[in-house]
């Protein structure tokens, strides 16, 4: 079972390494958009000192992992990044659950939380302190922040709470018709 997890995450690091180096890809090719975006960002980030700081591991390679930094910042948290090669320690140190991976984990408050997960659902488990390990966002579903679509377009996406057990519950509905 334990080598079945660890080959599990290993298959879904490097299939989301992949998909993030293509959104990083995507944001290069367009310079414009960037600076656009790191222009707003940068006016709008005021670090609010009630927020606790976000330690955001990510691979050195990866774009959207980046924006979605910026989208914390936007919404006032301190951000610390620090890049690794080998993501799969950093899940199964913080207890991210096999599946529900994504290409980057950050640690906020005494939380888990992973993947593309929105500022606003952040706040609130900050805010109702439940007794969990964090939020997950399995995947990298499009119009997340960090996956932002140049249509506005936002797949329907749920934020899971993870309980101390592992077993997940729906957290947060985002995205169209949710």
């Amino acid at each position: 079972m334990n080598r079945t997890l660890s080959l599990s995450l290993l298959l879904t690091t490097v299939l989301l390494g992949t998909a993030c180096a293509r959104a990083s890809e995507e944001v290069v090719s367009s310079p414009a958009t960037a600076t656009t975006s790191a222009v707003a960002v940068t006016a709008e980030a005021t670090i609010d000192p009630e927020l606790p700081l976000a330690i955001l591991h990510k691979t050195a390679s990866c774009g959207c992992c980046g924006v979605w930094a910026d989208h914390l910042k936007a919404a006032g948290f301190p951000v610390e990044i620090r890049d690794t090669d080998d993501m799969h320690p950093v899940k199964q140190r913080l207890g991210v659950p096999a599946g529900k991976a994504s290409c980057h984990t950050a640690e906020i408050g005494g939380y888990v939380v992973e993947g593309h997960i929105p500022a606003s659902d952040i706040k609130r488990l900050l805010k109702e302190r439940p007794t969990a390990r964090g939020l997950v966002l399995p995947g990298m579903p499009a119009g997340s922040p960090g996956m932002e679509m140049p249509d506005g377009y936002v797949q329907p996406y749920t934020v899971e709470l993870v309980r101390t057990d592992g077993s997940t519950e729906p957290f947060a509905q985002h995205g169209q018709g949710g």
